[in-house]
């Protein structure tokens, strides 16, 4: 995988944003430089750091945070957390990223909804290039951000293949995933997927992109069940 899991999103200007009630990220065990690189790379885009190294699930499961980081080489602690967050009203919809890992680690934990990842060894460019891409959905800016980063296994059934793949943004009319296998532009497809509280969806697409190990698919607008994904994430965004 990339090491900036978002890098499909559109780029935007590095700069500090100003803000009177700051949203805040979890810290979950880090110290030393892993430490210091997260607190830069949030701060730069006006997203207060909050270090959390005790008790962490109690607190995710009562204090608001808008956005959650913690390793997934620690996976019995991060699920637990990711568990008490998302099960908490104040949490649900934070937004997680884990740290390390592969795709197929995040996969272990698709159903807490994985928005991002860090990959190690961490570097500040590719830090800072996942942090903005992702820091209007933390600052709540829904009206500029249309698409949602999400990890979730996607079955992709089509142009005489079957396909195993990762999402990596959602949207109401279509998806971007991660796939070694190759689709060719304009091939008709089955996709099937699960989002946390979103129970198992399939519905019809067409291959609208296709670039090295990634592809885009546009849901077929004559398919209603595109409509439970719609849904899905209009609650999403007003939680």
């Amino acid at each position: 995988m990339d090491k900036a899991f978002a890098t499909s999103l559109a780029p935007s200007p590095i700069h500090t944003v100003n803000r009177k009630a700051a949203a805040r990220a979890a810290l979950v065990g880090f110290n030393g430089p892993a430490h210091a690189l997260l607190t830069e790379c949030f701060r730069q885009f006006g997203i207060e750091p909050v270090p959390v190294n005790s008790d962490p699930a109690v607190r995710l499961h009562k204090e608001k945070f808008e956005a959650c980081v913690l390793s997934l080489a620690k996976a019995e602690e991060s699920e637990s957390v990711m568990e008490a967050a998302r099960s908490s009203r104040s949490n649900s919809r934070c937004v997680i990223y884990g740290v390390g890992g592969s795709a197929q680690d995040a996969m272990r934990f698709s159903k807490y909804g994985i928005n991002a990842m860090f990959h190690e060894p961490l570097e500040r460019p590719a830090m800072l290039k996942l942090v903005r891409a992702t820091r209007l959905l933390v600052l709540h800016e829904f009206r500029r951000y249309v698409r949602i980063p999400v990890m979730t296994e996607v079955s992709i059934i089509g142009d005489g293949k079957r396909a195993v793949a990762t999402s990596v943004e959602m949207s109401s009319g279509g998806m971007s995933v991660k796939t070694a296998e190759d689709f060719s532009p304009g091939a008709n497809v089955e996709i099937s997927f699960a989002l946390m509280t979103l129970p198992r969806v399939n519905v019809r697409g067409v291959v609208s992109w296709n670039k090295p190990k990634s592809l885009g698919v546009r849901f077929d607008p004559n398919d209603e069940r595109r409509m439970k994904v719609k849904t899905w994430i209009d609650s999403y965004l007003e939680n």
